[in-house]
């Protein structure tokens, strides 16, 4: 059963800020890391791979030029038998699920970043997901980070709290 991490928006460096060390332990067991964007560095995404497990990301609005011009804006990933897509930035709240279901035909789940809330529900068949951020969680009530389990085609997702 494979075992994906979902993280978005580390906005790192920053200061002394770090990922939470049991973001790092769940990051370093999965089979496969999605990070959904704002990274920020390319030394950061390194410090990512690094880690061990593959690692799939997308550019956000915030990582610098070369993070822009070597990661994608959109893509999907096959993991098990199920397509999960993959973007930073939904655009507006209204419509979102319904505009990301459009935007990814065929996938089982959608991740995606930028707004910082999480955000684990199902609509329409599909699993429409923010990681939120294990950095800052700005309006959001804690850090947070997503792990996804994928058994006989099927997935299920856990919204893990950080802090």
């Amino acid at each position: 059963m494979p075992t994906v991490a979902v993280i978005s928006d580390t906005h790192l460096p920053r200061g002394s800020r770090a990922l939470p060390a049991a973001c790092v332990e769940r990051l370093a067991a999965a089979d496969l890391v999605l990070h959904a964007g704002d990274v920020s560095t390319e030394a950061v995404l390194a410090e990512l791979r690094a880690l061990g497990p593959p690692l799939a990301a997308v550019h956000g609005n915030v990582d610098e030029p070369a993070l822009q011009v070597r990661l994608p804006r959109a893509r999907v990933i096959p993991v098990g038998g199920v397509r999960i897509g993959m973007v930073h930035a939904p655009g507006p709240a209204t419509g979102r699920s319904s505009r990301l279901r459009a935007a990814f035909p065929g996938c089982d789940a959608i991740v995606y970043g930028h707004t910082h809330l999480p955000q684990v529900e199902q609509e329409g068949g599909v699993w429409i997901l923010n990681p939120g951020s294990p950095t800052e969680r700005r309006r959001a009530p804690a850090h947070t980070m997503i792990e996804l389990r994928v058994e006989a085609g099927a997935l299920s997702a856990e919204l893990i709290e950080l802090s």
